[in-house]
């Protein structure tokens, strides 16, 4: 080869270099904020006239907020298992609780996760907070996609000590990158602050993702005492404060967050997404309530409204609308999609029961990308707990936290959503072809929907 052609060639590999550097700079970065065991109008700008939530209320403002945006379970490892593959969960291969024991499998490591298709595009990945979808070498975040890692890996901590605290022996669980680390008396929701922003820090050149897992406002109810004065003073009662002071604690946290990265000069630059793993707990733990779906019935683990339905909102300044809102059905299954579409990046080969709200974000007129959706989860071994929406109709099985006097002989409950969101109402017996017909629609769901 001679001195020209070395040159030219050389020329060429510097010029691509760069142009591929320009582009990977401008791909957004993307930060995915999944908050715990918060209820559907626990945010001020989704109703709650007593909850002090300006950061969240801003976000939302900023871009697209959800009224009917479900989890694909109303309990929290099926939830992010759904969340980081874009499936059902029990296509992802974790439809029940993962253990908060070390050493037990969840969510087998041959899914593909969120984590891996950004860090397969390019993108430096990041898990900070809850994990819970598994507690092995081979399913926790480092061998799911994640550069790296920094939180636990059960289902709760305590926010200071950081021990998990039931089903003893008492057990430590904090971990960076696989090892355990410790950081006594710090309190979790600041050192996921921290973590997040050296990570950003460090990577302000590059795109990056974070799966911001904030394990709030899950029990224990640990909210800064700031709060807790706030809403003593403000009169609110038990359990209703001890809830709300974990609510602005952590809508505080959030924005210190999103002021680091808007120091870093990143926030024109980046997707911020919200929402919430399931409803409230009315757990002994958390005192049996606190939380608040509004008018929708239910909590966490029942498939009535409440225990499914919760707030959510993306925000991509200049990219996406601001102060707008979507009443469409959507899911966190459609996270997935939506990001990779945004993100240029392409879907994998397999099967992906998520669908990108791109089309609904840009156009409120836009049908939802679901005009049927299923779950499946609990209830007893004789009398499961599962529910189809199509349309606006709803039927559900065996639900939990109905009254047995309020099934028909079968165990349905059908409801019409649009007119009766709060689900007070059973249709079945004026509607037997509605019911029948969503009923098939769900027998063939639950046997296809654990092929791969």
């Amino acid at each position: 080869m001679n001195i020209k052609c070395f040159l030219l060639l050389a020329g060429c590999a510097l010029l691509i270099g760069r142009v591929w550097g320009q582009t990977a700079r401008q791909r957004p970065n993307v930060i995915l904020i999944y908050a715990d065991d918060q209820g559907w109008a626990d945010l001020h700008s989704f109703g709650s006239a007593d909850l002090y939530t300006p950061v969240l209320d801003s976000l939302g403002a900023s871009g697209v907020r959800f009224t009917q945006f479900y989890s694909a379970s109303p309990i929290c490892s099926p939830s992010r298992a759904s969340l980081l593959t874009g499936r059902y969960p029990q296509r992802a291969g974790l439809p029940e609780m993962a253990s908060s024991l070390k050493g037990v499998e969840g969510m087998p490591g041959t899914q593909y996760t969120m984590g891996e298709l950004f860090r397969d595009a390019g993108y430096k990945t990041a898990h900070i907070g809850k994990w819970h979808v598994g507690y092995t070498p081979e399913t926790m975040p480092n061998a799911q996609g994640f550069d790296e890692s920094f939180g636990f890996m059960g289902g709760c901590i305590d926010n200071y000590s950081h021990f998990f605290y039931w089903n003893g022996p008492n057990r430590h669980d904090l971990w960076r990158n696989g090892k355990e680390v410790y950081e006594d008396g710090a309190y979790f929701p600041d050192l996921m602050v921290r973590e997040a922003g050296a990570f950003m820090e460090k990577n302000r050149n590059a795109p990056f993702f974070i799966y911001f897992a904030i394990n709030v406002p899950h029990y224990p109810l640990q909210g800064e005492k700031k709060w807790l004065d706030y809403y003593q003073e403000k009169g609110l009662a038990a359990p209703r404060s001890l809830y709300a002071a974990f609510v602005s604690t952590m809508d505080e946290k959030i924005g210190m967050l999103l002021n680091r990265l808007k120091a870093l000069g990143l926030a024109d630059n980046t997707i911020v997404v919200f929402q919430p793993d399931q409803g409230f707990s009315e757990e002994e733990r958390t005192f049996g309530g606190g939380g608040s779906a509004g008018i929708l019935r239910g909590s966490k683990f029942s498939l009535f409204e409440g225990g499914t339905r919760v707030p959510a909102m993306i925000s991509w300044p200049g990219q996406i609308p601001s102060n707008q809102v979507r009443d469409q059905l959507a899911a966190n299954i459609d996270w997935f999609p939506t990001l990779a579409e945004y993100c240029h990046i392409a879907l994998p080969s397999r099967r992906i029961d998520g669908k990108s709200l791109t089309g609904i974000i840009r156009n409120q007129n836009s049908p939802t990308p679901h005009p049927i959706f299923f779950w499946k989860q609990g209830g007893t071994k004789a009398n499961l707990q599962w529910a189809v929406r199509r349309g606006d109709w709803k039927l559900l099985c065996h639900p939990v936290q109905a009254k047995k006097e309020e099934l028909d002989e079968q165990g349905f409950f059908l409801a019409h959503i649009k007119t009766d969101p709060a689900e007070k109402n059973n249709l079945s017996k004026q509607n037997p072809g509605v019911v029948k017909e969503l009923k098939a629609l769900y027998d063939q769901w639950v046997v296809e929907v654990e092929q791969q």
